[in-house]
């Protein structure tokens, strides 16, 4: 006879296993369409639309939590490559290749401004951009990171590498982590020609985060 705590463990442990593909269902179909709606990560994981509602009763719940999750990510990185003490251009090649892998500061970018942020997400994206910023710095102070380039130009480079993907087991991934290997022998100090116009800033990354036009905080 199966007792009530085994159904019990047995039914936490699926809701897990659905979350969990919720989450990655959800990641995929959002990186490429923000606007899409909740029915297609439904589909995509393979889970009925109920299950999806009852973990996540709105599509904004959904994206906040992808951002939050995103970020948490992105800062995890970060931190790693701020406490490796290597070679200052292998600790940022590194964390850059990680990123591009886990999609996560993509991801966080890429919902900013479909939903209404939290205050605790306004706290994580300050402290992704603190780290982000003092992991440029260091590679730049280090004479390894050309002078010319911000912190926002690799968020929004970064962005668009994570974008590329094909059909084909791991082929996107493969792509990926070539164009990123591409864009670091352009970023690596001094470069060979100056670059035209401004640099990004981060006004123009904090403006995303701005809930949907004409709804109310």
């Amino acid at each position: 006879m199966i007792s009530p705590r085994s159904n019990l463990g047995g039914r936490r442990a699926e809701a897990a296993r659905n979350d969990g593909r919720i989450l990655a269902a959800a990641r995929a179909v959002f990186l490429a369409d923000p606007s899409a709606p909740i029915a297609d990560v439904a589909t995509e994981a393979g889970v009925g639309i109920s299950a999806l509602y009852r973990r996540y009763p709105s599509k904004e719940e959904l994206l906040r939590e992808l951002a939050r999750d995103g970020l948490t990510r992105y800062i995890d990185d970060l931190r790693v490559a701020l406490a490796d003490d290597r070679d200052a251009w292998e600790a940022y090649a590194d964390c850059l290749h990680r990123v591009v892998d886990g999609q996560s500061q993509a991801l966080a970018q890429r919902v900013a401004g479909t939903f209404t942020p939290t205050e605790s997400l306004g706290r994580l994206a300050g402290e992704a951009s603190e780290l982000a910023v003092a992991l440029h710095r260091r590679t730049q102070q280090a004479g390894a990171l050309r002078e010319d380039v911000s912190p926002a130009d690799i968020v929004l480079l970064l962005e668009m590498i994570s974008f590329v993907d094909l059909p084909g087991p791991d082929r996107g991934r493969a792509l990926r982590h070539r164009y990123l290997a591409l864009a670091l022998q352009a970023l690596r100090a001094p470069g060979n020609e100056p670059l035209p116009g401004a640099p990004a800033a981060d006004t123009d990354l904090t403006a995303r985060w701005r809930g949907p036009p004409g709804k109310k905080r």
